[in-house]
């Protein structure tokens, strides 16, 4: 593996442990795929820094397990703010 692949996944682990951040928040913050975001935490990085590897995924894993409610939220607020630019 390349050393810069190594360095973004190890840098991509840090950002979502410290930051608690979601796998599109950091792609976004990293100008990368969410594809990439996840084979770096997934596949690359337990290669590199297993320890840190498994950091990151308990941080995934309950983004992914909290995801529906962030999404029902996000609809509730978005047909809140059209009902009240209809009135």
């Amino acid at each position: 593996m390349k050393d810069y692949i190594e360095e973004r996944a190890i840098g991509i682990a840090n950002y979502i442990v410290e930051n608690n951040a979601t796998v599109r928040q950091t792609a976004k913050a990293f100008g990368v795929s969410k594809s990439t975001v996840h084979k770096d935490v997934t596949d690359r990085l337990m290669q590199v820094n297993p320890r840190l590897a498994k950091q990151a995924r308990k941080v995934l894993d309950v983004n992914k397990s909290e995801r529906h409610i962030r999404g029902g939220l996000a609809t509730k607020e978005k047909y809140q703010h059209l009902q009240g630019a209809e009135n």
